[in-house]
């Protein structure tokens, strides 16, 4: 299948594998990959330059196909080492950046300069259109079903997809509900050059997370995940835990007054302890409500093959016979 993301990034199916914290380690953007995807390794997970340098270095020991970097641009009192990730990135000949959350304005002329690729993740259509302006090469569409920060407007891909079409000239990507064929084919109808998968790929047998988190979303429906942090309007959807359920009783009972401060136990350093360790009520951690479609555990590649064979019977069968009459 070609599209213009295929041919932007030189892959031969058009699904990407998002940034995803604890998640994107160099097993999975491999096999991702290898299957003919985009895999996509997360920076700020590697804590350091130099331990993101080894991770790059390990993946391309598993892999000779194209994948790329995720560098979150998050608030922090004690920033990330930002410009060493962007040096990192370039100087490991890294060609394809997916970034997140502030805008990528300040690195974006070093990424331009050595010849990377930038897609921006955005939530909105005015931003997106502002990624365009700023000189990203292209963007990953958010919608309202996206597990993670889905932003404040609450718009889903069947409305923001098509506004999204309307407005862009650069490629875009649809993520937020990606699934299987049936997830490729109606966002490509929709204007989409390709999809985004998060939680999708943590169902895999290659995402090197805990059982327990696979087997989570395995038993999971669209209706498990929880909206918190809307008081402090950097919401993020998450799956429903013992730990959600505290923040959602700190909200409540809080209202407006609630800061960042009273929820930490159930934000901070969660992702190790549900990731690796299996703790699945340690607190919040992103998700889809896609997992109401996941009901197996394959492979990347089985995974990945399965959508391409679906789209193509989709196209090819059910569209061309409606067509027909």
């Amino acid at each position: 299948m070609k599209t213009r993301i295929t041919e932007m990034f030189g892959i031969e199916h058009p699904i990407i594998q998002g940034g995803m914290h604890y998640v994107g380690f160099a097993e999975l953007a491999a096999a991702v990959s290898n299957a003919g995807g985009l895999g996509i390794i997360t920076g700020l997970t590697q804590r350091t330059p130099e331990n993101l340098a080894r991770e790059i270095r390990r993946c391309r020991e598993m892999t000779n196909k194209p994948f790329g970097v995720n560098l979150t641009f998050l608030p922090a009192v004690t920033p990330p080492d930002y410009p060493g990730f962007v040096r990192t990135i370039i100087e490991e000949g890294i060609k394809i950046v997916e970034t997140a959350g502030n805008n990528p304005s300040q690195v974006l002329p070093f990424f331009r300069q050595a010849g990377v690729k930038v897609i921006h993740k955005c939530t909105s259509v005015r931003h997106a259109k502002k990624a365009e302006a700023i000189g990203c090469d292209a963007v990953s569409v958010d919608g309202f079903e996206c597990g993670g920060h889905p932003g404040e407007d609450d718009v889903p891909n069947f409305i923001l997809l098509p506004r999204a079409a309307e407005e862009l000239t650069i490629p875009f990507i649809a993520s937020g509900g990606m699934a299987d064929g049936r997830s490729l084919v109606a966002a490509m109808a929709l204007g989409a050059g390709g999809m985004n998968m998060g939680t999708r790929f943590i169902a895999t047998k290659d995402a090197p997370v805990h059982q327990n988190v696979k087997d989570a979303l395995l038993q999971a429906t669209e209706l498990d995940t929880r909206l918190i942090m809307r008081p402090l309007r950097n919401t993020e959807r998450v799956l429903n835990n013992a730990g959600v359920e505290r923040i959602l009783e700190k909200e409540k009972q809080l209202g407006a007054g609630i800061k960042f401060e009273d929820i930490i136990a159930e934000v901070a350093g969660v992702y190790p302890k549900v990731m690796q360790q299996g703790d699945m009520n340690a607190g919040a951690f992103s998700c889809g409500m896609v997992a109401g479609l996941i009901h197996d555990i394959p492979t990347v590649k089985e995974l990945i093959d399965r959508i391409m064979r679906e789209a193509d019977e989709i196209i090819s069968k059910r569209l061309t016979g409606a067509l027909r009459g």
